[in-house]
């Protein structure tokens, strides 16, 4: 069950939110258009560490999720108003040790018998543009959402979108805190690595995105995470027809990071470039990526180790050290074409090197490949249901290696 405090305050919540919509709820569309769902999610991981020195042997969890969310429709008013909840609570089945899915208490040296969470976002729109306030769960080079554990990672803040010219989206705001994979209480924004005592006001942030035309986008954004960070991201992604049934999409990628203000986690400096390149062929995907660190610190991110996908070979491992430079290929196959929808295979290949480990030192060097397989059920009572297993295998010059599978079942239940 919920822990006692977070069940009140949940309640809490919901009432004074409810009373505030009440008056919207007797608009047609706020509850014709709204969607209520819930994620199930049952999650195996299992990481064994393969250095004969290794201070442990293995860690690992398995758990059961539940993310229930509700999305309102708008009110039919020239300012239209909406309201989401969301709820989400975890069960420890099993675990040892720490593997980052599940908070871990250092003091006890154990992950507790379950979690949750719960929280609310109000959201107001006029014409093409939404303001929404409360929990989110952003998509943005600048800040993103962590789903690769059990419960995802939950940001609390305000952000406006404008899309009132065709092609062209603005993108401003706030994040004050959040709620990462491994908790179940927001915290403010520090720089992971660092400590909590250490931590922001908040990030705010900007940026445009713009489809220059059908095939072409760029993008940029700024944020500054207070007195800890700024970063500059400029992005270009384009898709070309070679014909034949062919198609190469490139991603080109840039990232520009210095500390900001007091510097409360220490000097920043990091320069990012990124470029993957992706060929399509019916059932068939084929990519090669390279990626260069440029600078004396590491690519900047948030607590709880918030990822940053736009980072064209963020994995496991990252490759985000000084100076590191990394290539990858990947492979991708749906096996639709064999006559089995539903079915897909992915794997990678990822290998950095010039890992600047500081004066004096050799250079490090590591590597990571991936094996994902995942299936959805296409028909039947069982409609749906997702099976996930992944592989991942990592070794570094200096450092840990490990052989890590996780294997995650999947559904959503949804109510209407």
């Amino acid at each position: 069950m919920f822990h006692q405090s977070l069940l009140a305050r949940a309640i809490r919540g919901a009432c004074i939110l409810g009373a505030l919509g009440a008056p919207l709820v007797a608009q047609a569309d706020f509850v014709d258009d709204s969607h209520l769902k819930l994620d199930l999610r049952n999650f195996y991981l299992n990481r064994n560490f393969t250095n004969s020195d290794a201070p442990v042997s293995e860690v690992g969890s398995w758990s059961q999720g539940f993310d229930l969310q509700f999305f309102s429709g708008y009110t039919d008013t020239p300012l239209a108003f909406g309201l989401d909840l969301n709820a989400q609570y975890a069960l420890r089945l099993d675990s040892s040790g720490n593997d980052g899915s599940l908070p871990y208490s250092l003091s006890d040296q154990k992950v507790p018998d379950d979690y949750g969470r719960a929280g609310a976002t109000l959201k107001m729109k006029y014409s093409n543009t939404e303001l929404k306030i409360g929990d989110m769960r952003p998509r943005l080079p600048i800040a993103y959402d962590d789903a690769s554990r059990q419960l995802d990672t939950i940001y609390q803040g305000a952000v406006l979108e404008s899309k009132e010219i065709e092609g062209l989206t603005l993108t401003g705001g706030r994040f004050w805190s959040a709620v990462t994979r491994e908790s179940s209480d927001h915290e403010k924004l520090y720089k992971w690595g660092s400590t909590d005592n250490l931590d922001s006001d908040g990030l705010d942030f900007g940026g445009v995105t713009y489809d220059l035309t059908k095939s072409l986008q760029a993008s940029y954004f700024y944020a500054v995470l207070n007195d800890i960070y700024r970063q500059h991201y400029v992005g270009l992604a384009h898709m070309a027809d070679l014909g034949g049934g062919y198609k190469l999409k490139t991603d080109l990628r840039y990232f520009n990071n210095n500390e900001d203000g007091d510097a409360l986690a220490g000097a920043v400096d990091n320069r990012s470039y990124g470029a993957l390149f992706t060929l399509l062929k019916g059932a068939h995907m084929f990519g090669v990526s390279y990626q260069r660190m440029l600078g004396d610190s590491v690519f900047p991110t948030m607590n709880g180790y918030i990822p940053n996908p736009y980072l064209v070979n963020w994995s496991s491992l990252a490759f985000v050290r000084p100076g590191e430079r990394s290539w990858s290929v990947r492979y991708g196959y749906d096996f639709a074409g064999w006559g089995l929808p539903g079915l897909t295979l992915y794997t990678r290949y990822i290998k950095g090197t010039h890992w600047d480990r500081g004066p004096g030192l050799d250079d490090n060097a590591e590597s990571e490949r991936n094996i994902y397989l995942n299936y959805v059920v296409q028909s039947g009572a069982l409609k749906g249901l997702g099976f996930d297993l992944r592989n991942i295998k990592t070794q570094q010059k200096y450092g840990s290696d490990y052989d890590e599978y996780r294997f995650a079942t999947t559904y959503t239940w949804n109510f209407w």
